[in-house]
């Protein structure tokens, strides 16, 4: 956040008097103030709605705002605090520190004081998001994938993308495993309106089912056996940024009724602690599963399907954007090789041409790795054949060129083989061959295609 951003503010004072001033000098510098005037008053709008930083009075007529603080940050951990008080000392201002306030500020103030205070938060907010992002391409240890391409469908794909972005409409992504999704939905992050906030990741098919639940809603101390503290919920890490819920299709169906009331109302609750907690999140879901027929099985609730489906983009597979295989390889090889330190430059024409031959059914995932074991195991400027996977190589032995040396037996064999490997499915390859799906059939039976194809 920068300190241009508005802040959503409360403002902890039982002078009313004090309350409005401070509330007018707030929304006049364009932030949104809450007030309260108690500390029961305080802990209701704590767990009504998010704010990024409360005023707090050190005395509350006969309670105490530094008894009071422990509580704000138990029920909001990332919460700024900052201690407001007419009997200043430096044992009161030491202690509020111990107790985890952000700052503090002797009555009488000024706006400008208030200013700094403010543009202090936002800065450090800043900076532990930037670090976030950080540790997360680190953990990652991966290059970021390209999004430029020279495919039409692929191009009507990205546009559809970064024009949602800006939206707080929620997005499901589909497509197959591999082909780019987290990668398409940071990018939406960082075009969208919560950039300045943080993008947080959670795998549903990672975790059990009572795991996952307290990854993403958090836990408290003695919620089950192992829970020797306090957690914080992913969904709390990502308030004011973006969820993205990574093969949202293995959430476990006893979770998806939570999920869906944090989509339509906002909130959640912690496991072990009925109390009920708001978070301003964007939700993008991602899935490579058929979420139709698993609506249809009963494996996933309808209504939640329909919540996470407001916009759909589709991601196509590497097979079907073949114009950007060989630039998208080269962006690949340039990143592993300043990685080893190694001067590899380029693939050789062989490599290259199995490279285009080659189906990937592991889309953009199983090029990363092949590139990678290239840059690896090259010990030349170029990455050859014999670098490659062994399925390239078996791709690269077995190609045919018309006008070649090559009988219209294997001619044909090899132009079913590229369809197939080409097409989403064999009725539509048999479609493209212009031949019935049990001709086709019987063909890859008697060895003219590959088995193994789609």
């Amino acid at each position: 956040m920068q300190p241009t951003d508005p802040f959503n503010l409360l403002v902890v004072d039982d002078e009313p008097s004090l309350r409005r001033t401070l509330r007018t000098a707030l929304e006049s510098m364009g932030h949104r103030v809450t007030e309260a005037a108690n500390s029961s008053q305080a802990l209701d709008a704590l767990r009504k709605q998010r704010f990024d930083l409360a005023f707090l009075d050190l005395r509350l007529g006969t309670e105490k705002g530094l008894e009071l603080l422990p509580e704000l940050l138990r029920v909001m951990p990332n919460l700024h605090v900052v201690i407001i008080t007419a009997f200043a000392g430096l044992d009161s201002a030491i202690e509020a520190m111990r107790k985890g306030a952000f700052d503090y500020l002797p009555k009488p103030f000024t706006p400008n004081q208030l200013r700094v205070a403010l543009d202090r938060s936002a800065l450090v907010r800043g900076l532990r998001n930037r670090v976030a992002a950080l540790e997360e391409q680190v953990g990652l240890l991966a290059p970021d994938v390209e999004l430029d391409t020279q495919e039409p469908t692929a191009q009507k794909v990205l546009d559809i993308a970064f024009q949602v972005a800006p939206t707080e409409a929620t997005v499901l992504l589909r497509g197959e495993s591999g082909t780019g999704k987290g990668v398409l939905a940071k990018a939406m992050h960082t075009r969208s309106k919560r950039a300045r906030r943080s993008f947080v990741t959670v795998h549903c098919p990672s975790l059990s089912a009572e795991l996952l639940e307290s990854d993403l809603f958090g836990h408290v101390k003695g919620a089950f056996t192992g829970a020797v503290q306090d957690k914080p919920a992913k969904v709390e890490a990502a308030d004011g940024g973006t969820l993205f819920l990574d093969e949202i299709g293995d959430l476990p169906l006893a979770l998806q009724p939570k999920l869906l009331r944090l989509i339509q109302d906002k909130t959640y609750e912690r496991v072990g602690d009925p109390t009920q907690r708001s978070a301003d999140v964007r939700i993008m879901a991602a899935t490579n599963r058929d979420l139709e027929a698993d609506v249809k099985a009963g494996r996933f609730r309808e209504d939640l399907f329909y919540r996470l489906n407001v916009i759909e983009v589709t991601l196509p597979p590497l097979r079907n954007r073949r114009k950007d295989l060989l630039p998208l390889a080269n962006h690949l090889l340039g990143f592993f090789a300043r990685q080893s330190g190694k001067a590899v430059t380029g693939f050789t024409a062989e490599a290259e041409t199995a490279m285009a031959a080659y189906a990937w059914p592991g889309n953009v995932r199983e090029l990363r790795n092949a590139v990678e074991r290239g840059v690896i195991l090259t010990r030349d400027t170029v990455i050859g054949l014999e670098h490659l996977p062994g399925q390239l190589t078996a791709a690269g032995s077995s190609l045919v060129e018309v006008g070649g040396s090559v009988t219209l037996e294997a001619l044909e064999a090899e132009h079913i083989r590229r369809v197939i490997a080409s097409a989403p499915s064999l009725d539509e390859a048999s479609r493209i061959l212009g031949i019935d799906p049990s001709t086709l059939y019987r063909k890859r039976k008697r060895g003219d295609a590959p088995k193994g194809s789609p």
